[in-house]
């Protein structure tokens, strides 16, 4: 299986053909505005050293909130673009686009 590291914004994440991985770090998502497919699941990591959440815009996923090194995960069953944001930092953000 082929893996590929990217940073989301203060989430780490690793796409693994049906599995994505974002980090969180320094208080930002990475990366901005990445495209997966639909039936993908997105881990998102907490690599900062300070609480984070991963909350939905629309409401469609919402994290507890992450400590350092914990993990958020969300299947994306279909099309569209996701906006997220950290409820403890709002002006923390990022967006999955689903294909």
């Amino acid at each position: 299986m082929m893996r590929k590291s990217v940073c989301v914004a203060g989430l780490a994440v690793m796409i693994a053909m049906l599995l994505t991985a974002w980090p969180i770090v320094m208080a930002s998502f990475g990366p901005q505005a990445p495209t997966v497919a639909a039936g993908t699941t997105v881990t998102w990591t907490n690599r900062d050293d300070i609480p984070h959440t991963v909350v939905s815009v629309d409401g469609v996923f919402k994290s507890k909130v992450l400590d350092t090194d914990e993990k958020f995960s969300y299947t994306f069953a279909t099309a569209g673009t996701f906006s997220y944001f950290c409820s403890i930092h709002p002006k923390m953000t990022g967006k999955i686009v689903v294909q």
